[in-house]
């Protein structure tokens, strides 16, 4: 990948996309604007060896622009690169919230693209949703896909279906480190040290991630054949159910798809 990429904003997202994409290709040219915190830029310069710039030498030297700045922050983004010319640049928004609309209202013409990756992209293993605004060209779109496949897995979707896309891939990650939080914590309450109870959660995780990877087996039938009738791991499912822990993760996923419903209405006027 031979793009000159180049990002607005430098928060935890940023971070998380850059830190994927030079392990990806240490040679990527990245250019970072992030005015609002010049520590921060730095030190992503110092880590990643991207290149600080303004906003202006990062517009007219990156072929890529992605803006990764807080929702509330897009629109004034915008206001300020509507006034380059972005003939030919593709325009990359990873802000949950902001719908295509919205560009199209400061960037007449301009091929956008909204994106929904999680932090994963650190570590190579990011499940991005990917929504093609309506003057990308195949080229454009290819070039999406390759930015976000070097960091994990994509999937187009159309744009009405992102907040699920949100609710389950976007914000999935922090599910699963409070359910690894609250069994570390359980762990020590069983008696075993921090750093114990650690290793074994951590551990636990990650192989399970790598057997619903791995195997043909759907998570379900691999929950059936860890599950002996009335024994141990029984036991535990039972408290689940009881205490209706399906229902749960459903209703928090249908809370954090009506926030991201409700940001687009905030953030389209």
């Amino acid at each position: 990948m031979s793009q000159r990429i180049g990002f607005i904003g430098g928060g935890n997202i940023a971070e998380a996309m850059i830190s994927g994409l030079k392990k990806a290709n240490s040679a990527l040219e990245i250019r970072v604007t992030n005015l609002s915190n010049r520590g921060r830029l730095q030190g992503l310069v110092d880590r990643y060896n991207v290149i600080a710039t303004s906003l202006t030498e990062l517009v007219e030297d990156s072929k890529v622009l992605i803006i990764a700045v807080k929702p509330k922050d897009v629109q004034g983004v915008l206001k300020d690169l509507a006034g380059f010319s972005l003939q030919n640049k593709l325009v990359i928004s990873v802000a949950a919230g902001v719908p295509l609309k919205v560009f199209y209202k400061y960037l007449p013409g301009v091929a956008v693209v909204r994106a929904m990756p999680n932090t994963s992209t650190a570590v190579l293993h990011s499940m991005t949703g990917l929504v093609r605004g309506d003057n990308v060209n195949d080229e454009q779109a290819s070039v999406g896909e390759k930015i976000f496949s070097a960091t994990g897995k994509i999937m187009w979707v159309p744009e009405k279906n992102i907040n699920a896309l949100t609710a389950i891939s976007g914000s999935g990650p922090a599910y699963f480190y409070l359910f690894a939080e609250s069994l570390i914590k359980a762990g020590v309450e069983l008696g075993l040290s921090e750093a114990e109870a650690e290793v074994l959660v951590l551990e636990t995780l990650i192989g399970s991630g790598k057997m619903i990877a791995e195997s043909d087996k759907s998570p379900g039938k691999l929950r059936e054949e860890v599950t002996s009738p009335n024994g141990t791991t029984y036991a535990a499912l039972n408290v689940f159910m009881e205490e209706k822990l399906a229902q749960t993760v459903q209703n928090a996923a249908w809370a954090c798809a009506r926030r991201a419903e409700d940001l687009e209405g905030e953030y389209s006027e």
